[in-house]
């Protein structure tokens, strides 16, 4: 069965992307610095964050100054995800493959915790027909200077 994601742009103090996933009842979120890549090659650190209401998986705007996470919020991606096996077993077990079905991300993902780390994951994409070695990433708004 598919599940909702998305990844919103978030331009707070540094710009990152946070990575978040229908399981639960709720969205698993990753705060992944580089964004996710579509090149095999490029394993990207992925720092689980608080998990976040379902109600977040359409949101955008502008989080007030002084609040936490404080900018602009857009999003950079979105769509729907499955699994093969149940996903919230396979977090426990620090290791969650899944396809993506978006508009940018397509195809086999997965996210595996770093050894005797609490909250660093990897988010890898995985070799098949939409992998692409020459992938770069592309911001929706302009990077503060």
């Amino acid at each position: 069965m598919r599940k909702r994601f998305v990844i919103h742009e978030h331009h707070a103090t540094r710009l990152h992307f946070d990575l978040r996933l229908e399981i639960g009842g709720v969205l698993k979120s990753w705060a992944v610095p580089k964004g996710v890549s579509m090149n095999p090659q490029e394993k990207r650190l992925a720092i689980h964050v608080p998990d976040h209401s379902l109600g977040y998986v359409s949101f955008e705007g502008t989080l007030a100054e002084g609040t936490y996470g404080a900018g602009e919020v857009r999003i950079w991606d979105n769509g729907e995800f499955e699994t093969k096996e149940d996903a919230e077993i396979q977090l426990k077990k620090g290791k969650l493959v899944f396809t993506f079905y978006g508009t940018k991300l397509k195809g086999e993902f997965t996210l595996v915790k770093m050894w005797n780390q609490e909250k660093n994951w990897l988010v890898i994409k995985s070799k098949d027909e939409f992998a692409n070695e020459n992938w770069k990433l592309e911001t929706v708004l302009e990077p503060k200077r």
